[in-house]
């Protein structure tokens, strides 16, 4: 049975028993800063477990992709690990409990997977007699089949809900016969595989380390998908099922070696199989190479997989060719793979060649290093310089330890892991120390009130102060300069989301106070929280008051707001489907939008996307704004906004045929009261993230009349007319060029006539003819002319020379003849141990070399030693 159809018979299966199939969340978790990734099948579906939030149906079902990287040096080494798995989960949220889970568990696994009940066993918690009265009352399983363990059968991962579990195993070596007592770690855990853990969560784990009784209870239960097909395949290890296979089969056809040939090659295939499915899978979810955080992860893995590629014998990119494979086998379930996929390769096959570079440096780095360890008469490499390769230059430490064994020469491994132990506590320690599951509360919560935004029709309303705090507590008066924070049972204030900045304006009490509010956030119950300042009189709870915002204020966001989505739209259009959205700001005077995108915007593509938008602008299209259930607004292709909640029933905001969006932001009523749109810049903020700003309405009004004003003075410094400035550029471009070309000239003679000069200044070091002069007025170009020129016209000798360039800097210039480099005078040496005297350094070759300095005092001393280091050196 293949995997597609294990995976569909699972979903369609508990579908069938009143549960809802939910999609597999992003593997880049959502608002959740306890997790790199998502690593199991229940994490997206914390919010229903602790509560704080009610799902439509309390019966889930789904198929999560996972990461988990915590023990990436074994994969490709035994028969299971790998970094990205298929978790088929059911899930009940307070409704069934142990009963439906086992009969239901035992009932797939027989009859849908037809597998052999002979061969089944299972592991309980030591106390829980319920769960082994189901298994042996009801399913039927001898008790000898059953083993009790305490560790292993108790999910807990310290405050929050927590229980009991079962984990079923199948047997794959029935003919070793029965054992007496079963269980799992017998034969050294080779024999019984573990394809689904049921896990009974019934108790909350408190703060002061006690346990109670849940009020409702819950089931979370996973089953890997590989592991499944390794019992339904008959094969050994999950990378011999359909969902490697295909990889590995045409990683054997790139590198022309077949697999299960050799062990050292199997582990390459492995890895590389694995491997190009977790970045195919983390990129298509918006995550992209990088040196921190969830990009170091994906960095890691590909160049690991490009070290495999090597040791197969391919030394050119080849992963990003492996991609449609991983699509071919997986992109019918994820569709995801299938929309991304020339983005994907274009961002593998960057990265690949990236560090072909990286490699080919790191060689080089490395030979120095090694170069001045066997100077100093040691055989062992610092493990900190073997860390700063690895950390700083992505050279991997088995490449190290080869060349490093090439030349005799071992690793200080104890001071590697040391440094990498550092990096990693310092790692620890930037991420936010959250409890995963523990629910927070705060005096927010405690307040508990009704209010409703009324700010999509209304700018200004009546309402009711429902509440008020001040210094972290709740209070029922306020006076003139005290800041407080307040609810009000309606508000027309837009609390900051989705990229959309608050509103800003007033709440007056009468004619008897005025409070001014500077930010609206929400609040941890969801409604919006005032921050605020009382201007004059005293406000009280329960007061009646007028509440409005800056008007004209809210009417440039709206433009900016629904001018945001139609470049959304034009990116992709222009750009590609694979752009995203990777955060935004919806501001009164600008809009910015930040998409994953490899390189910069060409001026063409900026002018075709501001182009596709004021076409939108001036189709003066309606935009309609609905509420409807999440399913039907994915029919009509609407996009979700990076960041934003979404629950069953979403606001779509259409503008026109063009753009469909899920949004809870405010917008304009027709696209052409946005007026005028105009892209004013484009840069990278991150590895393949680029930011667009735009201006729109009244500003790019102003930003135009500013562009305007320029051109108009440019032109008038030029003396010509707007309209003829590019010609009167192009001739004193042309003009320009004519006196360079002069002055180089004026240069080569006066350097001719300074050659000759300081020819006839030459003495002798030690037999050797030699110069340290001091130029001035001449550039790093022009003293490595004069070097040059002198070296050609002297038999042998060496020349050094040094100039100021202003009051900070200092270049030297350092030439010598071929004959002189066989008795070990190198110019990259001199002008090293020269330039240090001015506190600088540099290089280059060993007939020619140049270096700067910085302390302009000691250039005359540093050309002073020059004789001796060349005295020392012969």
């Amino acid at each position: 049975m293949k995997s597609t159809e294990i995976r569909n018979r699972w979903l369609k299966f508990f579908e069938s028993k009143g549960h809802e199939i939910v999609p597999s969340a992003s593997l880049v978790p959502y608002n959740d800063p306890s997790l790199l990734w998502i690593n199991a099948g229940m994490a997206p579906l914390k919010k229903y477990f602790d509560g704080s939030e009610i799902p439509r149906n309390p019966r889930l079902t789904n198929s999560q992709k996972c990461i988990r990287t915590n023990d990436i040096e074994n994969v490709g080494k035994t028969a299971r690990h790998q970094t990205m798995f298929e978790m088929l989960g059911n899930f009940s949220i307070g409704d069934y409990f142990k009963k439906e889970a086992i009969h239901w568990a035992w009932e797939f696994a027989t009859e849908e997977l037809g597998f052999d009940k002979e061969r089944i066993y299972v592991t309980i918690h030591t106390e829980d007699e319920e769960a082994f009265g189901y298994w042996t009352n009801d399913i039927g399983l001898p008790a000898e089949r059953i083993a009790r363990t305490e560790e292993d059968n108790f999910w807990d991962i310290g405050e929050g809900p927590c229980g009991p579990c079962s984990e079923l195993f199948y047997d794959l070596k029935p003919e070793m016969g029965r054992d007496d007592v079963f269980h799992p770690d017998n034969h050294d855990g080779n024999r019984y595989l573990e394809f689904w853990n049921l896990v009974f969560t019934q108790f909350n784990h408190n703060a002061d380390g006690s346990y109670n009784e849940l009020p409702k209870k819950n089931i979370d239960t996973g089953s890997g998908l590989e592991r499944l097909c390794l019992i339904l395949q008959g094969v050994e290890t999950n990378f011999d099922t359909d969902l490697f296979q295909p990889i590995i089969q045409e990683t054997a056809r790139l590198a022309g070696k077949p697999y299960h040939e050799k062990a050292e090659w199997d582990v390459a295939f492995k890895v590389i199989a694995d491997h190009v499915r977790t970045v195919a899978f983390s990129i298509g979810d918006g995550a992209l190479p990088s040196n921190e955080g969830r990009g170091y992860v994906i960095r890691r893995l590909l160049r690991r997989a490009v070290r495999c590629g090597k040791v197969l014998g391919i030394e050119k990119p080849f992963m990003y060719t492996l991609v449609s494979v991983v699509v071919d086998i997986m992109g019918g379930h994820y569709s995801e793979l299938v929309q991304k996929q020339e983005f994907i390769e274009r961002v593998v096959k960057a990265e690949e060649e990236r560090f072909h570079v990286t490699l080919a440096d790191g060689e080089s780095l490395l030979a120095e290093v090694l170069e001045r360890v066997k100077a100093e008469g040691n055989n062992v490499l610092p493990g900190d310089q073997a860390f700063r390769l690895y950390d700083t230059y992505g050279f991997p430490i088995d490449l190290t330890e080869d060349i490093c064994a090439e030349q005799g020469i071992s690793i200080d491994r104890a001071g590697f892991e040391e440094a990498l132990n550092e990096q990693r506590q310092r790692a620890r320690a930037a991420r936010k120390d959250v409890a995963s599951m523990a629910v927070q509360t705060s005096l927010y919560e405690e307040i508990k009130i009704n209010s409703d935004f009324v700010g999509y029709s209304e700018t200004a309303a009546p309402a009711t102060v429902l509440a008020m705090i001040k210094d972290g507590e709740i209070v029922t008066e306020a006076h003139e300069g005290d800041e407080i924070e307040l609810f009000l049972d309606r508000t027309p204030f837009y609390a900051e989301s989705g990229g959309q900045v608050a509103d800003i304006g007033l709440i007056t009490v009468g004619e008897s106070a005025i409070v001014q509010v500077t930010d609206v956030q929400k609040a941890p119950n969801g409604y919006n929280l005032h921050k605020a300042k009382v201007l004059s009189g005293t406000v009280a709870a329960l007061a009646t008051v007028e509440a409005s915002i800056d008007h004209e204020r809210r009417v440039s966001i709206t433009r900016n707001h629904t001018a945001t989505h139609l470049l959304h739209k034009a990116l992709r259009e222009v750009l590609g489907e694979h752009v995203a959205q990777a955060g935004s700001l919806v501001g009164p005077d600008r809009l910015r939008f930040d998409f994953s995108h490899l390189s910069g915007m060409t001026a063409d593509e900026m002018a075709l996307v501001e182009r596709k938008v004021n076409e939108q602008i001036w189709a003066n299209a309606v935009v309609e704004i609905n509420e409807m259930a999440i399913d039907d607004a994915k029919k009509l292709g609407a996009m979700a906004l990076f960041g934003e909640k979404y629950g069953d029933v979403v606001r779509v905001v259409k503008a026109g045929d063009y753009s469909v969006e899920l949004c809870g932001g405010c917008h304009v009523r027709s696209t052409g009261e946005i007026g005028l749109f105009k892209l004013v810049s484009e840069a990278s903020i991150g590895a393949g993230i680029r930011r667009v700003e735009a201006v729109t309405g009244k500003g790019a009004y102003e930003f135009v009349v500013g562009q305007e004003r320029l051109l108009q003075e440019a032109a008038g410094k030029l003396r010509a007319n707007v309209n003829d400035l590019p010609n009167r550029i192009d001739h004193l471009q042309a003009n320009i060029k004519d006196l360079s070309k002069e002055i180089e000239g004026l240069k080569g003679k006066l350097a001719a006539g300074e050659v000759g000069n300081l020819l006839g200044q030459m003495t002798e070091v030690s037999g050797v003819p030699f110069l340290a002069a001091k130029l001035d007025g001449v550039d790093m170009d022009g003293l490595r002319n004069i070097a040059d020129d002198m070296k050609n016209r002297i038999e042998s000798g060496v020349i050094v020379l040094g100039a100021a360039q202003g009051e900070d800097k200092v270049s030297f210039v350092v030439a010598v003849t071929k004959d002189l480099n066989g008795r070990g005078i190198q110019a990259g040496k001199i002008v090293k141990e020269v330039a240090a005297i001015t506190g600088g350094g540099g290089g280059g070759r060993p007939e020619l070399a140049q270096a700067g300095g910085k302390d302009v005092s000691k250039l005359q001393e540093a050309l002073n030693q020059a004789s001796s280091i060349l005295a020392g050196m012969l």
